[in-house]
């Protein structure tokens, strides 16, 4: 019986371990949802920016880098949670190899991580985190982590001229997802001169009515924003992916656990019955058998 009770506490442990998955896996798929919308809600903004830059950068084309770049900022984001896999390990070795490559890095690389779960990586990695960001718990908390950011990185530039470039996971179809790495600041050259050589999209060209050194700050600023705006919402999707899909195997080898106790319990429980089954009937015998001595004496 004691051997019951503990198959029939462990059957009870997976069925409330199994809910648990469920409803992790059910939060997972609502807010890689959310975050998605949220990015193809920028879309259109993302397109005006990039239209404001194209009118910006007609009559002005990019003049190439001014000044040395100095140190280069690392932004890493990763995940406040667990049991989302290789998550934080896959942006660490995509954002590693990178900068073992990158030729642009003339300074130190400075960490800035987002995320609690990566940043024992980062430390392990690369050494002192710089800067520490928490990751928004929603798609309406983006915003004031965004500009945490850009006001840190803008006291970090009075220091020097740097580079700012952000690295993290973006999903794909599925529960899959991968890495990306985009340059942010000073903006890529060659992005800045194809930008400058496109053909407007319309019969009316476009007039600017403010100066270049108001028009062009002003929109590389929007740019940075809408930019790292993404950058924070696929990364807390890919994030959600990636527990969605841990959550998937987990809840695959809770049912097999659960078929495998209840098999268990079965047939332990048959057992049980037809040991107790043995005993009525060899104390059933026993009892005849001692009747019929009885008689036999009786007789004498």
């Amino acid at each position: 019986m004691p051997a019951l009770q503990e198959l029939q506490r462990k059957i009870k442990s997976a069925a409330d371990l199994h809910m648990v998955v469920r409803t992790m896996k059910a939060l997972a798929a609502v807010s890689i949802r959310q975050y998605e919308n949220a990015v193809r809600a920028l879309d259109g903004y993302y397109d005006a920016v990039e239209l404001g830059l194209h009118a910006v950068l007609r009559d002005h084309p990019p003049a190439g880098r001014t000044g040395p770049i100095g140190d280069t900022v690392a932004l890493i984001l990763g995940s406040d949670q667990g049991m989302a896999g290789r998550f934080n390990e896959a942006v660490l070795e995509f954002a590693a190899s990178w900068l073992q490559r990158d030729a642009e890095i003339k300074g130190e690389v400075k960490c800035w991580v987002a995320g609690e779960k990566v940043a024992g990586g980062v430390e392990e990695r690369f050494g002192k985190v710089e800067e520490f960001f928490t990751l928004p718990s929603s798609v309406q908390s983006i915003t004031a982590s965004v500009q945490e950011v850009l006001v840190r990185f803008e006291q970090r530039r009075r220091q020097g001229n740097c580079r700012l470039l952000l690295f993290h996971n973006k999903p794909l179809t599925g529960a899959a997802y991968d890495q990306q790495y985009e340059l942010l600041l000073p903006p890529d050259e060659r992005w800045l001169r194809e930008m400058a050589g496109r053909k407007w999209p319309g019969h009316c060209l476009p007039m600017i009515a403010a100066p270049w050194e108001l028009s062009f700050p002003a929109l590389i600023s929007e740019y940075l924003f809408v930019t790292l705006f993404r950058g924070f919402a696929t990364s807390l999707a890919a994030e959600n992916a990636a527990r969605l899909a841990a959550m998937q195997r987990a809840e695959k080898n809770i049912e097999e656990l659960q078929s495998d106790l209840q098999a268990r319990y079965h047939a332990l429980r048959q057992t049980v019955i037809t040991e107790e089954l043995f005993d009525i009937i060899s104390g059933f015998e026993a009892l005849g058998g001692a009747k019929d001595r009885a008689g036999r004496e009786h007789e004498k």
